[in-house]
């Protein structure tokens, strides 16, 4: 059964972004074989226990991360272009849900995003929660704006062993969707990774768009594989055509 026979305009659309609709852009993965992480040990620069052994080397890493970001050669490409475009016109309402901490989403022009692993152009104060835009290098002596507190500021990304942001909202949206759609995700990471079958149960139909079926494509109504840039420019054309 297509999705469309089963979608119609006035239906919400939940979507999930990973690493993959990035990589097009021009930034790294994290998990694969080539990825961040065959090069940098998570428990030393991606948990809140590394922070508070050795925090020079977690800022410094999320610096990097932070400056490859912001170069002018990582730009948006059409598979957020494609999803800032659909948000715009669909009128039972988008919503982005993104595993990814860059700022490429609002670059493209998505304006309804959830970012639930954080935001590396965002800091967070440990000692009393304020989240600033931050753009410069985080150092152990960099000074919290808000309460003046010297080594508390943090990247605004969540770590191993911390809890993924605004679930609850998250999991209310999974229950209203009419249309869960996946794009650029391994489906090995929770609790992103069960957001299909939450949605699924929920009475939605379920689209993956990746370059290859996930660990988790066998819970999908329907799949497509290939590129983002191409796949999903072409999803959201046939969505166009509903209206």
């Amino acid at each position: 059964m297509s999705v469309l026979e089963e979608i119609i305009h006035s239906d919400p659309i939940l979507i999930l972004t990973g690493a993959g609709i990035s990589k097009e852009s021009g930034l790294s993965t994290f998990r694969d074989p080539d990825g961040i992480w065959a090069k940098y040990r998570i428990e030393d620069v991606a948990t809140p226990e590394a922070f508070q052994t050795n925090p020079k080397r977690v800022l410094d890493f999320y610096n990097v991360r932070r400056s490859q970001m912001n170069n002018p050669l990582i730009k948006p490409n059409k598979a957020h272009t494609a999803l800032a475009e659909l948000e715009a016109f669909w009128p039972g309402g988008v919503l982005l849900v993104s595993q990814n901490i860059d700022d490429l989403h609002e670059r493209g022009g998505s304006k309804k995003i959830i970012h639930m692993h954080g935001e590396l152009s965002k800091s967070r104060c440990n000692n009393c929660d304020e989240i600033t835009y931050f753009q410069d290098n985080l150092s152990p002596e960099s000074k919290c704006d808000h309460c003046g507190f010297i080594g508390s500021i943090r990247p605004n990304v969540v770590w191993f062993g911390e809890m993924p942001l605004h679930m609850e909202l998250i999991l209310s949206e999974l229950g209203l969707c009419r249309l869960f759609l996946s794009i650029g995700t391994s489906g090995n990471v929770y609790p992103a990774a069960g957001f299909v079958q939450e949605a699924r149960q929920n009475g939605a139909f379920t689209v993956e768009l990746n370059l290859e079926k996930s660990e988790v494509g066998s819970y999908f109504h329907e799949s497509h594989y290939g590129p983002a840039t191409d796949l999903v420019p072409e999803f959201v054309g046939k969505l166009r055509d509903l209206l």
